[in-house]
C-alpha cells in the first residue's frame, strides 16, 4: 500500500467510528465532562489566646477587652475576668495562628496605652 492508500484508510475507519480526532493537539471537545480535583487541605492548626492574671489590671478593663477584641457580651467577657482572676489564666478564643498572634499585639499595645500591664499569650490548641 502506498502512504496515500494509508492515509486514506485511516480517514476512511475515522469516519466509520464516527469520532473525530481528539487528544493533544486538537481543539475537538469530546463531550465528557471533567471535574477538577481540588488538592486535600489539612485545615490549618489552631492557636488559643490566653489571658494572664496581674494585680494591676482592673477587672473593668479586662471585661472591656473581652468584649472589644474578643466580641464577647458583658456576661461572658465577666466570666471569663473573674476564671483569669481565681485561677490566674483563661483562654479568650481559639484562632488560626495570624489571627491570633494580631490580636495579642492589639490586646497589649491597649493595655500599654491606657497603662496596664495585661498580659495574653498565643498557644497552641490541642
Amino acid at each position: 500500500m502506498s502512504k496515500a492508500e494509508d492515509s486514506l484508510l485511516t480517514l476512511n475507519e475515522l469516519e466509520l467510528m464516527g469520532d473525530e480526532p481528539s487528544g493533544p493537539g486538537t481543539d475537538y471537545d469530546d463531550g465528557v465532562a471533567v471535574e477538577e480535583s481540588k488538592p486535600d487541605l489539612a485545615p490549618p492548626p489552631m492557636y488559643q489566646i490566653v489571658m494572664l492574671d496581674d494585680d494591676f489590671t482592673p477587672m473593668e478593663f479586662v471585661v472591656d477587652v473581652l468584649q472589644m477584641f474578643f466580641g464577647m457580651n458583658r456576661e461572658k467577657a465577666t466570666q471569663i475576668m473573674l476564671t483569669v482572676h481565681t485561677q490566674g489564666k483563661a483562654s479568650c478564643g481559639t484562632f488560626t495562628k495570624d489571627v491570633a498572634e494580631t490580636k495579642v499585639a492589639q490586646v497589649i499595645k491597649f493595655a500599654r496605652e491606657n497603662q496596664h500591664p495585661l498580659m495574653c499569650e498565643v498557644e497552641r490548641f490541642q
